[in-house]
């Protein structure tokens, strides 16, 4: 009975397999069909909050007026609608409100969220007014340096077109995350968003005794010597960790520039130690200018500036998808293992704080 149990088991798991495998073939030809027809591409998707605020605000006054105040608000806005055709006869149109356009930044260890934003900005800074401004809701615990620091050089166009930039902190801007923020005229923060970690982190594990043990040979040939100082593999001498420790210095000092030289009022030694701190601790220390959410500065700005949120889209096929999901995985892996580049992150100690805050 186990024997067929057994057997019968086996052929589930083959049949399943299959199925699996032909789901898969199919989809993938039918997603190569989509694509040649133009279905997969790039787009730039814009959306008017004004309007969307408005209409909710709408669909809570069906519920929450009666009669009498549905038709006080009815008459309110035919007179409203009435002085402005008047006055656009008259040659008397208001001037154009200014506007606000509304970026997203929800970084991850590589800040590969970086190309769709240099594609928003791209954007924006062709049709813009010397009114304008822009606000970017920004939500990263940092990653790699210098793909961080591609990011704050996106915002830094902005600033550097003369436009006022804003970021909103919800949750998290902290190391790389923080030195994006910087860049901005203003920093706003909700009171427990976490902030700071002005610092750099970098570690790896080492095989060499495990492999030494079971008398199994690593080489490892360099041109250059520094081209490779700990290995993964190798006996890691005390000369080749401190030329390691020295690069991880040598960054800390350039990411402490950078803050100091766009954020200076700060005393950049006293919040440069690699700790964080909630929005209202934040504040005290002049890491950001004021505490509110995103959700009240958007309904503050709609009521003088016309705001429009801004997406670059990226569809993509599930090839493309399936393909660049193993490639994260597998590449993650790769450079965890051979290459431990320096990262600006916040370290065990946020993560750990978003679950559990410090005693």
């Amino acid at each position: 009975m186990q024997d067929l149990l057994l057997q019968y088991g086996l052929f589930l798991a083959k049949t399943l397999t299959w199925i699996v495998a032909i789901v898969a073939v199919v989809a993938l030809v039918a997603n190569v069909v989509r694509e040649s027809r133009g279905q997969v591409g790039e787009r730039l998707e814009v959306k008017h909050l004004n309007e969307r605020y408005k209409d909710m605000a709408e669909v809570l006054n069906l519920d929450l007026l009666d009669d009498d105040e549905h038709k006080a608000l009815a008459k309110q806005r035919k007179a409203e609608a009435k002085a402005e055709r008047k006055a656009a006869k008259r040659g008397e149109a208001p001037a154009p409100k200014p506007r606000l356009f509304v970026l997203d930044f929800d970084g991850d260890i590589e800040a590969s969220q970086v190309g769709a934003l240099r594609e928003e900005i791209s954007a924006l800074l062709q049709v813009a007014r010397p009114d304008d401004a822009v606000l970017v809701r920004l939500d990263s615990g940092g990653g790699i340096v210098h793909s961080y620091g591609l990011a704050a050089s996106q915002l830094k166009r902005i600033r550097d077109r003369g436009l006022r930039l804003v970021v909103s902190i919800d949750k998290v801007a902290a190391s790389g995350g923080y030195m994006m923020a910087c860049v901005a005229d203003e920093i706003v923060a909700a009171p427990f968003a976490v902030i700071g970690s002005i610092g750099v982190v970098a570690q790896m594990p080492n095989f060499h005794r495990l492999l030494d043990k079971n008398a199994i040979d690593v080489e490892l040939h360099t041109a250059g010597e520094y081209k490779r100082t700990l290995t993964m593999f190798g006996e890691n001498t005390d000369a080749a960790r401190a030329k390691f420790k020295q690069e991880l210095d040598e960054i800390h000092v350039l990411f402490k520039s950078f803050v100091a030289d766009h954020r200076q009022q700060l005393a950049i030694d006293r919040v440069a130690t690699g700790e964080h701190w909630y929005g209202t601790q934040a504040l005290a220390l002049g890491l950001v200018d004021r505490l509110q959410t995103s959700d009240d500065l958007l309904l503050d700005a709609v009521k003088q500036r016309e705001v429009y949120e801004i997406h670059f889209r990226v569809k993509r096929g599930l090839r493309e998808q399936l393909i660049g999901s193993l490639t994260r995985l597998a590449g993650a892996g790769l450079r965890a293992a051979w290459r431990p580049a320096a990262r600006m992150q916040a370290g065990p100690g946020l993560e750990a704080s978003r679950l559990n805050p410090p005693q």
